[in-house]
Formats: C-alpha cells, structure tokens, sequence
C-alpha cells in the first residue's frame, strides 16, 4: 500500500459516492483501528463542512474492564471534540450460538437502530481483517456472497455501513497511529487463540506472510472478485425474478420456477429470500426446497423449515415466511373508535391493525359512528357477503376460491359490530356497509411482521 493510503483522500473518494449521506457515525471501540479511523476523520472533518460526526461506544457488558474502556473512549472523543455516545447491549448467545456471534449480533443490532436514511455507521475494518473473513469463510463451506466477505458499503437499518478501510493493511494503521502518537486499548481476548479470528490471525496468518508476503493482499482481492460475481449473479437473479413474481412479494410461481436450469433456481431462490429480509437456507435446506415443491403433486402442501424461515406451497406458488407464531383463533379483541379517529390494534403474534380514511372504499363512515367493533378470527361456519356478490356463502369456500392460503385462513382478522361480520382483512367489506364512490369510507390495513407485509381491504 502507498505511502499515502490513509491520506484523506481516501474517505473522501468513498463520501462522494455516498453524496446524500450527512450524519457520519464511527464504530469505536478504543482500540487502534478504530482510534486510527475516527483520528482520520476528526483531523479532516472540514474537509466535509457538510457533515456531522460522532462516536459510538458499544459496551457489550462481557468484560470488567469495559466500562473503564468507555472512559477512555470518551476522554478520546473530548480530545478530538467529537460527540460521543455510549450504547449499553445484551449479548448473551442463543441456544447453539457463539459468544462471537452473539457479541456482533447486538452490536450491529444496537447500531443499526441509531441510523436514519442521511446516516451511516464507519467500521475500521482493514485489509487484515478481510483476509481472515475470506478464510474463515472458506474453511465454512461458503459460497460466493461468502467468500466476498465484507463489502465496503451496506445497507444497515435505513442508513448505511462504510468500511473505508479495506485497503489499508494492519501496518500502515499501526504507522499511523505511531506517528500520531495515539494511544489505543489493547483487549486482551483478542490474543485468545480459542478464538477462531484470533487462531487465524496469531497462528496461521504469520506462515502465510512468511511464504507469501502479498497473501493478506492477495486474498483481500479475491473477495473484491467475489463480491464482483456476486453483483453478475444477482442481476441474473433479479432478471428471473421479473419472470417468476407474482402479485404477492412473498410469492413465487413454480411452473416459472421449474422453467429454469436448477443451478439459476438456486440463485433465485436465495435473491428471493434475501428481499424479503429472511435467513437464506443452507444448501441442504435448499435441496430440499427444490426438490419438495417443484416436483411434488399440486395439491401437496409440503413445508422446509430452517432457522428464521420456511417454505410452504399453495397450488403453483412457493410462499415464504418467517416460522408462523403459535396463534390462538379463539381470541376477541375490542377496537374502540377515539375522537381523532382509529387508534392501531395490535394482534399478537399477527401484527397491527389499523384504520385509513378513505374515499369510495371500505367501511362506510356513517355506519360506523363511534360505536366500537369486535376483531375475532374464524372458527368454522361463518357466513360471509363481500361487496360485488349477490348472495352470502360460506366464508371457508370464498377463501379457498380467493387463493388464500390455509395457514393464512385462521390468522385473517374479522371485523364484528355486535354479531354482523362487516369486514374481512385480505378479502372485502360485508356487501351492505361498504363505502359507494364519493362517500367517506374507513379502510382496514394490518401491518404484519412477516415477509408477506401488510393485507388491506
């Protein structure tokens, strides 16, 4: 790396491509690359009159000494006249996860909740860093988007995550801050070679540079050419997906599917999964995905589960989901009206229920008054006529004949005034209370947690 590689050209190439960005938020733990990076930053900050910055301590609560290195992050921060916030997190693992894992998992989470849309979060992640995140990733199994390791810029949250130093090895950080005269904190577990990162780093990484000097370098540009592939695959993928979306996000049509060579399946199902925010399933999981509902009979109804997701089928479409919530059908909730309109109800385990005025749509307002309803879920036998149908039928057969999933059928709420069903969510308004063009009319949404995102009627 050149002499001058932490020069602040260096942020400056990557702020211009993040031109709306205003609020710049460094990741600082106290210890040298981060100390490095917000040093950067603060040395130069009129360099971009433009933008805000500030510091972020995460103390994880896992060690004695973190609140003293909170201290000393904040001494740092008042040297440099930098804002400096500290944010307190859990990181207890999950059942089969590791202190690691866990460890990030908060800290990102905790982050992530910090950042608007004009906001983004700079991790001091260096060249160092990606080779070891390439061949960790490697010694995993990991596929392409694996083996890019980490990109310099992401979505987090509604903002942004930058890593302005990818090109940077560990030496020039450690020069600079030498030079800078800067004084770091020095964690201790981060020599704990039970630690695979520390394993890598402390054991292996030294041969390697010692056969291969260029090796840190070098695998740093692998996952750049990675990360490259992975751009190529899901523009195919997002190509795919045109032909295979339906009218619901959460949707897939498997005769579009089964048109497709298995390996471009692979790629699109793990797109698909990906824009609507699920876990994407491993490769074992997969096969059994493809395997399962492609080639099963249509009036199958198999389900893959796998952490944080599932598969179902219905007809000829795939629907995923996180794992459904154990729901109780027999429950009654009370939804009274307040005089600057309806308040949201929230629906355990279902989601929000809410309430938008509207023109020719919905509930006639005029019916409903301020007389409350009742929300209740179908338990067999209710009768049902939706706007635009001359005759009630049962509301199991109207749900079968709208395409509505059998998982979905029981979780749809239902709109009581007294014992008149009015409303059914995802399927209409009773025939007789609905709003005509030119009335007032309420309308009915439930903003739902799950990837099948709100239903409206």
């Amino acid at each position: 790396m050149a002499a001058n590689a932490l020069s602040p050209a260096l942020l400056t190439a990557l702020l211009t491509r993040h031109a709306p960005l205003r609020r710049l938020i460094v990741g600082y733990s106290g210890g040298l690359d981060s100390h490095v990076l917000l040093h950067l930053l603060a040395r130069h900050r009129d360099l971009w009159p433009d933008r805000s910055l500030k510091a972020i301590y995460v103390d994880h609560g896992l060690q004695a000494a973190s609140a003293g290195w909170s201290r000393h992050c904040a001494r740092v921060c008042q040297a440099l006249q930098v804002p400096f916030q500290v944010l307190r997190v859990d990181a207890s693992p999950d059942a089969g996860e590791s202190p690691e894992a866990a460890a990030r998992r908060a800290r990102y989470g905790a982050l992530a909740a910090e950042l608007e849309a004009d906001a983004a979060l700079l991790t001091a992640h260096h060249q160092d860093d990606q080779a070891e995140t390439l061949l960790l990733q490697l010694l995993r199994g990991a596929g392409p988007r694996g083996l890019a390791a980490m990109p310099a810029s992401a979505r987090l949250g509604s903002g942004w995550l930058l890593r302005p130093l990818l090109e940077v090895g560990r030496a020039e950080l450690s020069a600079y801050a030498r030079a800078h005269h800067l004084q770091w904190i020095e964690d201790q577990s981060n020599a704990d070679p039970a630690f695979d990162r520390n394993y890598l780093r402390h054991l292996i990484m030294p041969l390697l540079d010692e056969r291969w000097p260029a090796a840190a370098r070098n695998l740093a540009r692998s996952a750049r050419l990675c990360a490259e592939t992975i751009d190529w695959l899901d523009a195919e993928a997002e190509a795919d997906l045109a032909q295979a979306a339906t009218a619901r996000a959460d949707a897939l049509s498997i005769p579009a599917l089964r048109a497709l060579r298995e390996i471009r399946q692979r790629n699109l199902v793990r797109y698909w999964l990906r824009q609507l925010g699920l876990p994407v399933p491993d490769h074992r999981h997969l096969q059994h995905i493809l395997h399962d509902h492609l080639t099963s009979g249509r009036d199958r109804r198999p389900c893959v589960r796998w952490p944080g997701g599932e598969i179902r089928r219905f007809r000829d479409r795939l629907h995923a989901m996180p794992p459904l919530s154990p729901h109780d059908a027999s429950s009654v909730l009370t939804w009274r009206p307040e005089p600057q309109g309806w308040p949201p109800l929230d629906l355990p385990a279902l989601g929000q229920l809410r309430m938008q005025q509207t023109i020719g749509a919905g509930l006639r307002a005029d019916r409903l008054g301020d007389r409350p309803l009742t929300v209740r879920f179908r338990t067999g036998g209710e009768r049902f006529q939706p706007a635009g149908r001359r005759h009630g039928q049962e509301l199991k057969k109207l749900l079968l004949e709208a395409g509505i999933p059998p998982w979905e059928r029981d979780r749809l709420p239902l709109l009581y005034e007294g014992g008149s069903l009015l409303a059914v969510v995802g399927l209409g308004i009773a025939a007789e209370r609905a709003a005509a063009a030119g009335e007032i009319g309420w309308q009915t949404v439930l903003h739902s947690p799950s990837a099948a995102g709100s239903g409206i009627l």
